[in-house]
């Protein structure tokens, strides 16, 4: 029998990073563990349900941060929030599936409940929120961190954007966090967004200059400085939305999903319709699945909605291994290797090894391999890692024209962007990426480039011209009304002096600017 656990959240579905490194700055020794999945849920089953209407009354009970310091920071804060009331309710609503699970586990670890606003801060509440500090997740873990706190992070699965997980890691640091300042939440905060080492420097400063070391006193970046007094001004906002005017959205107090657990590998598009879900509410409650399916060698606990707990639980039992994905059989060319036929059927070596009992990447021409594959095409699985990255590079962008760049040896994100011309911010939030990322040789760009500069009454179209004897850039520049620079632009000529006759070319052309 497939064990269900009742887990926590709430209703509907649809930040700044985490700039630290707690190894280097602050020791690991003294880390609160994070509890296993188990343990965790044995006692959140245990605990007595709130008698709360909903879930924000619920939070306004555990309040206990102090909101009635007055700073110029936290008016700004609170006026900007008053002046986009749709902006508190949006985020309000994308994080009912997950609040009754995380105001839970706060009050179960005697943290303050306004914490729970704390992902508003973080992601907007969005689970795949990627920032430019390579920060992930609800609660904006970096890599480092997240492995320091057992996230798991690998082609398959991605720990720091595991709902549960990554809320149990956030819950063990801040817990360290503010053991380290003396149960000063503020600080706490403060140097889970900047790192405890900036906090503690900041306040070694004061105290050797005779100053105050708490929170409001410190001299700290500009980001940190800003976290804080938005958290509080959120708080103060839920603790009285009637004084500021506002209505805040009806999240019930009860739970939204339930665990089920697979207990082996299954194709989350067929998961999702055992449960009677959408593949993409299905990828909203289980984000960390960076592909297709859950992590050949596990976790495969899914988490479904819990009025669909007991028909999912019911249905996946019924199914057999060989049934749960799809199995290709490939026949081994000569030249093949396992790293070139997991590149072809979007796998790993290391899941062509698992799934085919081999001992080493060594294989034999003639033999047959199996593979496991998704069951339908891509789009399916909008929210797997690959179809996040297609659809940010594909967004159209006004005034933009969209280039596709293969990254060669040598090169990186600062001298892409000098060659196109654009920012190394604009190149990586166009795929995804982070300045600090690694790009690697054969990987594909999206760059978006300057349009040319058109009347109201232009037409641009994209045509293609093969060069001929006796053309130079120049001249074809001349002869569509296009300027050089673009045209190198286009065609990826920076670093090319001469043309060829033959060679294809790209340009976008105002067809009302030609001339026969």
């Amino acid at each position: 029998m497939i064990a269900v656990t009742v887990a926590i959240a709430a209703l509907g579905l649809g930040g700044c990073s985490l700039q630290h490194n707690v190894k280097s700055e602050a020791g690991s020794e003294n880390l609160d563990s994070p509890k296993t999945l188990k343990e965790y849920d044995r006692q959140s089953s245990a605990l007595a349900p709130e008698t709360a209407s909903d879930l924000f009354a619920r939070m306004r009970i555990g309040y206990s941060l102090d909101l009635d310091h007055k700073h110029a920071n936290v008016d700004q804060h609170l006026k900007w929030i008053l002046k986009h009331p749709r902006y508190l309710e949006r985020l309000s609503e994308r994080s009912a599936p997950y609040l009754y699970y995380i105001l839970t586990e706060l009050e179960a670890n005697g943290i303050p409940s306004e914490i729970a606003l704390l992902p508003m801060v973080e992601s907007a509440y969005d689970p795949f929120a990627y920032s430019h500090g390579r920060a992930a997740g609800l609660w904006q873990f970096i890599p480092s961190t997240g492995h320091l706190y057992g996230l798991k992070q690998d082609w398959w699965f991605e720990g720091r954007r595991d709902v549960r997980l990554s809320t149990q890691a956030a819950i063990s640091f801040l817990k360290y966090l503010n053991k380290t300042f003396d149960g000063d939440w503020l600080l706490a905060l403060a140097a889970y967004n900047s790192g405890p080492g900036t906090v503690l420097r900041a306040m070694k400063r004061n105290a050797k200059l005779g100053k105050p070391t708490d929170f409001w006193s410190l001299k700290l970046p500009r980001e940190t400085r800003d976290y804080v007094p938005k958290l509080i001004a959120l708080a103060k906002v839920v603790q009285s939305p009637k004084q500021y005017q506002l209505a805040l959205p009806n999240i019930p107090n009860k739970p939204y999903f339930a665990v089920v657990n697979a207990n082996s590998q299954i194709d989350l598009d067929q998961a999702a319709k055992l449960a009677g879900i959408s593949t993409k509410e299905m990828y909203q409650l289980n984000p960390a699945f960076n592909q297709w399916a859950t992590h050949p060698e596990g976790p495969h606990e899914l988490l479904v909605p819990i009025d669909s707990a007991d028909r999912f639980e019911t249905q996946v039992a019924s199914l057999s291994k060989e049934e749960r994905v799809r199995w290709l059989r490939y026949k081994i060319k000569s030249g093949d290797s396992l790293i070139s036929i997991a590149k072809t059927f979007k796998t790993t070596p290391a899941v062509l090894k698992q799934v085919n009992h081999l001992s080493s990447h060594l294989i034999q021409s003639g033999k047959t391999l199996l593979i496991p594959t998704a069951m339908k095409s891509g789009s399916v699985y909008s929210l797997s890692m690959h179809q996040r990255l297609k659809s940010k590079q594909n967004k159209a962008r006004t005034g933009r024209i969209k280039q596709t760049y293969v990254v060669k040896a040598g090169d990186s994100f600062w001298k892409i962007a000098k060659q196109f011309n654009v920012k190394v911010s604009e190149l990586t939030r166009w795929n995804n990426l982070a300045p600090k990322d690694s790009i690697k040789p054969n990987q594909t760009l999206a760059i978006w480039t300057k349009a040319p500069k058109t009347s109201p009454n232009s037409i641009v179209k994209k045509i293609f011209y093969s060069v001929r004897n006796g053309d130079s850039l120049a001249r074809i520049a001349d002869k569509f009304s296009v300027r050089i620079n673009d045209l190198k632009s286009w065609n990826q000529l920076q670093n090319h002096k001469y043309i060829h006759p033959g060679q294809k070319l790209v340009l976008y052309v105002d067809v009302t600017q030609l001339n026969g």
